[in-house]
């Protein structure tokens, strides 16, 4: 609908349109406005959906074509820094589902499949196109790059850098994803790789990826592995694990790791304690996620390793995520007929919404240096 028809509906009138403007306005974002961040309204049943419903009403209006923005970043940023999404009301099921992540482990042996096939066997098609030559699904370092490709190789020094590598080491990466870090060890450094994922389709491309290289990929839950490596690393994965799994990450970290070995934690972090999903990423793109915070990965590891150095750049997931949807416009016209148009939608929201939410500084990208105490300190690369 266009927005004569919301005049001629008389729902400018209405107290959901009323409330839901005060709202927005209070973030400095207009209903039918011409700026980049504002929306166009093209049902006017939007206003009363996302007041109803919150977040989860707010996503699925535009996965249905309710509502358009020509900057959905802009958008979640100027709504987060605003502090919107706390205003919203918080719908039953969401209430629900926040008891059940405190009762339920939802994050279970059985239940960690899901997202890998929900979410990482999507397809290679999407993916090998809107990610980097290495497939890193993950933050890049926009330190000293100006292009994505430069930004994750960029990570993926670094990471090496920081974890010390030596060739003949064994070094073992929890949720290897389509294997770009453990080919790209193993390639430059010379250590044995052991990459685990819960993805088939991540196996299958990351055992091509690798072949030739000393790498094994295994498609397996981490809680099984019982191995000794020099170097353990994580990128991306521990906001699978779950509040309820955290102390039993570490122990299976502590487990395989050597006295003298090094631990290397990449993940996404909340600026807040508490069961942080949000129910529209939750419900379409990572299922049984949540993010952690200072205190859960502090309270986790304390007592097993020494934590040597917590690196935050966080603000550049923004550039990815930007750059990542960049290249998934391009990339559409070929990978169309294997998807809907709402599919489309859901992805353009997921991305964008992301990139508002870094931008924001809502949420965190955390890189965290483990160790079991290393004489004269550890020199962490920047």
């Amino acid at each position: 609908m266009s927005s004569s028809c919301i005049e001629e509906t008389s729902v400018t009138d209405s107290e959901w349109y009323r409330i839901a403007s005060e709202m927005l306005g209070r973030a400095g974002i207009n209903i039918n406005g011409a700026t980049p961040g504002d929306i166009q309204v093209k049902n006017p049943d939007f206003f009363k959906r996302v007041l109803q419903e919150g977040s989860l009403g707010l996503g699925e209006s535009y996965m249905d074509g309710w509502w358009e923005c020509d900057r959905l970043d802009v958008f979640f940023t100027k709504v987060l820094r605003a502090g919107l999404e706390n205003q919203l009301p918080h719908h039953l099921k969401d209430t629900l589902r926040i008891a059940a992540a405190r009762l339920i482990n939802l994050q279970s042996k059985k239940r960690a499949w899901i997202v890998g096939k929900e979410h990482y066997d999507l397809g290679n098609d999407l993916f090998s196109r809107m990610l980097d030559p290495w497939m890193q699904y993950s933050c890049g370092y926009w330190k000293e790059a100006d292009n994505l490709v430069d930004a994750q190789q960029a990570k993926l020094k670094m990471i090496c850098e920081k974890l010390q590598l030596a060739p003949g080491m064994k070094v073992l990466d929890i949720g290897c994803g389509w294997g770009g870090l453990s080919e790209f060890t193993a390639r430059h450094y010379g250590v044995s790789m052991t990459g685990v994922t819960i993805s088939a389709e991540q196996q299958k491309m990351a055992q091509a990826r690798c072949e030739g290289l000393d790498v094994t990929i295994l498609l397996q839950d981490y809680r099984d592995l019982d191995q000794r490596f020099d170097r353990i690393v994580s990128v991306g994965m521990f906001e699978h694990v779950g509040p309820k799994n955290y102390d039993t990450y570490f122990s299976v970290v502590d487990r395989n790791l050597k006295p003298d070995g090094l631990f290397l934690l990449h993940t996404i972090g909340s600026n807040r304690t508490d069961h942080n999903v949000d129910p529209w990423i939750n419900k379409y793109i990572f299922p049984n996620g949540c993010l952690p915070s200072v205190r859960h990965i502090a309270e986790a590891s304390e007592g097993r390793l020494v934590m040597e150095d917590w690196h935050n750049f966080g603000a550049d997931y923004d550039k990815t995520l930007m750059a990542w949807f960049e290249r998934f416009q391009a990339a559409w016209p070929e990978i169309a007929s294997n998807y809907s148009e709402r599919f489309k939608r859901m992805f353009t929201y997921y991305l964008n919404a992301c990139a508002g939410a870094f931008r924001a500084r809502d949420i965190q990208l955390w890189q965290v240096m483990f160790s079991r105490g290393i004489e004269n300190g550890l020199r962490v690369a920047r």
